[in-house]
């Protein structure tokens, strides 16, 4: 018997895989979510993305050499989400500080060098891209939202019927493997005791206003940042951009959504500055800005480069709104068009996650329609991003629905929508799927959705037999 191919660049043996490739994928039968994407240099094999979710499991003490660094849960985590036919997994939000951290347990990535932070990122792209699969590290900065606990140390109640689904994704924001919504009682503030940085919380805006819950005691007052801590935070953002890719990751993803720093600073509500950095919308998306053509500039031109944001804050209606105004869905639509200015290949649109008081009606389309709606924009201006949606997808037939007939093959080949009926229509709403907490409950869900949309797709060699 022959030997088996082995995996590249791979510091053990494994046979070589791609499960989840289509293999028919230029057969008209093949749905676009089957379909490869070409983003610079990278193609994924189908459209399927992990999405980013905190897992709150690195060590807590700042002051570890550990401290941020992904362990062997990470890898058999994502691993195992790899094995089972993605076409690229994101590695949870990643702080580019230690004072930017959502919770001490978050992942982190701003010790330079050998350190165990880059041996352990390196480790997770070594399997991940033995199967095949791309991966994307999330590089984020909480802001008022940090020093916080892991959501199973706070006390809570039974789910009391009233904003349930709204109150986790509130305090810790959306995309996260958390415990089942509830009402919290007690505080989420990690103190110094609990390997917290209560006094190095910072936001654009400080003060007592600007807690996330004010008047209460659990979160943490936070501090206005300075233009020249601005600017650290900027460079660390490049930083940790280039030590990802250091460590063989292939797209770096901007977290400028869900309540964190970068989003604070976009949004009116939470950024009250009268400086260069507030005010007006070209003023308030200047840390973006600068922050991504920092990291554009630390990485290869073939690096893609994402960006996830809140196309809304869901507070159109909210009396802060009437006070301030609020990011919303046009102010999204003006950012998305400086984008590819910018180096940004895929806006990744999420919601909310800003302020106490958002609105959100979930439904299986709440944020698949604020993604179409950008992309259209986008489409008919004839700039070249990519769109990906995410939040409650579920069930194969949506999926596919949701990209059919985005078949443009790469970023600078934007054409016609072709396939599936779309031409002459409204079209897909994204190029790409990112899914979530759907992988947890459904690990096999890609091999569960070929087999539902009748698609072939190639099945990893050590334990194919068991998903024919």
């Amino acid at each position: 018997m022959p030997n088996a191919t082995r995996a590249p660049n791979t510091p053990f043996f494994t046979p070589a895989n791609s499960p989840g490739a289509a293999l028919f994928p230029t057969s008209p039968s093949t749905p676009t979510l089957f379909r490869p994407l070409t983003i610079r240099s990278l193609t994924l094999k189908n459209r399927i993305i992990v999405a980013p979710m905190c897992t709150f499991s690195c060590e807590p003490d700042a002051t570890s050499p550990a401290a941020g660094a992904l362990t062997p849960f990470h890898t058999a985590h994502l691993g195992h989400l790899a094995t089972k036919g993605v076409g690229m997994v994101m590695v949870e939000a990643t702080a580019v500080l230690p004072a930017g951290r959502i919770s001490p347990q978050d992942s982190g990535l701003w010790q330079d060098a050998e350190s165990e932070q880059l041996r352990g990122l390196r480790g997770l792209v070594e399997f991940v891209h033995s199967q095949g699969c791309a991966v994307g590290v999330q590089l984020s900065h909480a802001g008022r939202k940090g020093s916080t606990v892991a959501p199973w140390l706070v006390p809570r109640e039974e789910p009391n019927n009233h904003g349930n689904t709204q109150e986790t994704k509130q305090q810790h924001g959306q995309g996260q493997a958390a415990q089942p919504p509830r009402r919290t009682r007690g505080s989420l503030k990690a103190d110094a005791a609990s390997n917290g940085w209560p006094d190095k919380v910072a936001a654009p805006t400080g003060g007592e206003s600007m807690k996330w819950a004010p008047g209460e005691d659990a979160f943490c007052t936070p501090h206005e940042l300075s233009i020249p801590q601005v600017q650290e935070i900027v460079a660390a953002f490049a930083r940790s951009a280039r030590l990802a890719v250091s460590a063989g990751v292939d797209v770096i993803e901007v977290h400028g959504a869900h309540g964190y720093l970068i989003h604070q600073f976009l949004s009116p509500v939470t950024n009250r500055r009268t400086d260069c950095y507030g005010g007006p919308f070209e003023n308030r998306i200047r840390l973006l800005c600068e922050v991504l053509t920092a990291i554009r500039g630390a990485i290869p031109a073939e690096t893609p480069l994402f960006l996830r944001i809140s196309a809304t804050e869901w507070l159109e209606t909210a009396p802060v709104s009437a006070e301030t105004g609020s990011w919303d869905v046009e102010s999204s639509v003006r950012l998305a068009m400086l984008l590819p200015g910018l180096g940004v290949d895929l806006l990744d649109v999420s919601s909310g996650g800003n302020h106490k008081d958002q609105q959100i009606q979930p439904h299986s389309k709440y944020q698949v329609s604020l993604a179409g709606k950008i992309r259209r924009a986008v489409r008919d201006a004839g700039l070249e991003l990519l769109v990906g949606a995410v939040g409650l997808i579920r069930e194969a037939e949506a999926a596919r629905d949701i990209v059919q007939g985005a078949d443009v093959a790469s970023v600078g080949e934007v054409g016609e929508e072709g396939e599936g009926g779309m031409k002459g229509t409204q079209g897909p709403d994204a190029d790409v799927v990112l899914i979530a907490r759907q992988f947890l409950r459904e690990p096999n869900w890609v091999f569960a959705a070929a087999k539902k949309l009748n698609v072939p797709v190639s099945l990893p060699l050590q334990f194919g037999r068991g998903l024919l």
